[in-house]
């Protein structure tokens, strides 16, 4: 009883959200070991509100679609998509980890691909707030006045949490496999190559499958 309080007194206990920044490592050990796939999950969902906020910029669907419509959807759909994507990144990882032995369970995965969307989670006040205080600057591509201050803050915010994140990726991914970091940042360039392709070759089978199956049903 001694030994395992011990134990339990020299186990870190650490906040994520605050030490995924400077101590990536462990804070993937400490999420593997201490936290649930729950708490994983809530930080995946948080973390795709974020991110995809940063994909709205100048996509033209405002004013065609409410400010708070706009709001609700990136609200509701984010954290689906996002736990989709996490857990086929998590996998495809897992896989192409072994190439470099790495030792990585799929739960330790995807519990350590939650800690590099936490950046992503500190955008969300900036992006609600460019929302709904200037959505022509945000949403309109063909925007040409001036740009408020809100628009240098947050893609510059946006651009250092992008690079930073990539950082994280890499450390977590390292920890979770049990490799160095130069294996980790193979592991996630080989995955995310062909990932990317293997995605593009899926939308182009999906985009010629439904012009054929409208030709067929559209020929009298």
């Amino acid at each position: 009883m001694n030994n395992y309080n011990e134990h339990e007194q020299q186990t870190p206990r650490l906040n994520p959200l605050v030490s995924v920044w400077l101590h990536p490592k462990q804070t993937a050990a400490f999420m593997m070991n201490y936290k649930s796939i729950g708490f994983a999950i809530l930080l995946v969902s948080l973390g795709y509100i974020g991110a995809m906020f940063s994909g709205l910029i100048d996509s033209d669907i405002y004013p065609g679609m409410a400010v708070w419509l706009i709001a609700l959807l990136v609200i509701v759909i984010s954290p689906i998509l996002g736990i989709i994507v996490t857990s086929i990144y998590a996998g495809a990882l897992l896989l192409f980890g072994k190439l470099f032995q790495g030792t990585a369970t799929y739960q330790g995965m995807f519990k350590s691909l939650s800690l590099p969307l936490i950046p992503s989670i500190a955008l969300i006040p900036f992006y609600f707030f460019w929302l709904f205080t200037s959505p022509e600057t945000l949403l309109t591509s063909e925007y040409t006045d001036t740009m408020p201050i809100i628009f240098w803050i947050t893609v510059l915010l946006t651009i250092v949490t992008s690079i930073w994140s990539f950082v994280i990726t890499i450390a977590v991914v390292a920890e979770a496999h049990q490799i160095s970091n130069w294996k980790a940042f193979f592991t996630v360039f080989i995955t995310s190559v062909i990932l990317f392709i293997a995605f593009i070759v899926l939308f182009i089978i999906i985009i010629f499958g439904l012009i054929g199956f409208g030709m067929f049903f559209g020929t009298p």
